[in-house]
């Protein structure tokens, strides 16, 4: 059986799929837009790949962003944090939105007369993946019946999680952004699968926090899991909320060793990109 449970937003136990029309059209069905994952080798063809089973007693892990957009729960669950936000006001999405510190995936807005009256900052994380999914994919695809470009299916190459990566990058880069958000008084939101929070209070220090989220805080982390419905299909979920601020998040990562955190993020960066086309001789 193939570790790919969800495929271009659809679930594969899942009744009443057309899996041949879904995979022909490539479309994500939360964006309603063709899937940005594509095969580095193929660009023109889609990965798909929204959930696979992963760990020792295989449970499903989200692996896209776009996946935890899925009917937008995640935007409305903002919305309390919209302190200003006044009956009238028009709310809005705005995504990918430049930054002192970087960029954050959307903003959730309260505006009157095309004037932004307050907003929430969200920034989506899901697990990165090391190796490859496309043989998992291609497994799928043969049980569906769908027909397949190549014999991917047949290869051995696998696929695991970058836990600790993710984990570091995301903890480093939020504490970058919050003291943007909180130099002008606003919320920023990191939304995550429950497992990644799971891991992520096992190796940073996360007993600080606040539990359940208290509203003055500046920063606060929406954790959703995946429910079996009765036709088949997974649902997100909210499984639990927690809130702290700047100092908070340099209590997590523990400061004194952020800059090593940093340098390991910098080397992996660089190391990933070392090949025989970068070598240089000096003359």
């Amino acid at each position: 059986m193939s570790k790919v449970v969800e495929l271009f937003g659809r679930s594969v136990t899942q009744s009443g799929i057309d899996w041949k029309d879904t995979v022909a059209q490539q479309k994500c069905s939360y964006t309603n837009k063709a899937c940005y994952k594509t095969r580095k080798s193929d660009p023109d063809t889609a990965i798909g790949s929204c959930t696979v089973l992963y760990g020792k007693t295989p449970e499903p892990v989200i692996i896209c962003p776009k996946r935890l957009i899925e009917r937008r729960q995640i935007f409305t669950d903002c919305f309390h944090l919209l302190t200003t936000h006044e009956p009238g006001n028009e709310l809005h999405i705005i995504s990918e939105v430049s930054i002192p510190g970087g960029s954050v995936d959307h903003f959730l807005v309260s505006a009157k007369d095309g004037k932004v009256k307050d907003f929430v900052g969200i920034e989506l994380q899901t697990l990165d993946t090391s190796g490859t999914v496309w043989p998992e994919r291609q497994r799928l695809l043969r049980e569906l019946n769908v027909a397949r470009g190549d014999d991917g299916e047949s290869s051995k190459k696998t696929f695991g999680m970058n836990w600790k990566m993710t984990a570091k990058t995301i903890l480093v880069q939020m504490h970058h952004k919050i003291q943007t958000f909180e130099h002008v008084n606003k919320k920023l939101v990191l939304v995550v699968q429950d497992k990644l929070l799971s891991y992520m209070g096992r190796e940073f220090k996360f007993d600080h926090l606040n539990s359940p989220a208290r509203l003055g805080d500046s920063m606060h982390l929406h954790a959703y899991g995946l429910d079996m419905q009765a036709d088949g299909g997974l649902r997100l979920s909210m499984k639990s909320r927690l809130s702290t601020d700047a100092d908070g998040i340099g209590v997590c990562l523990d400061l004194q060793a952020e800059a090593k955190v940093e340098l390991e993020l910098i080397i992996e960066a660089i190391q990933a990109k070392i090949s025989d086309a970068t070598l240089f001789v000096p003359v």
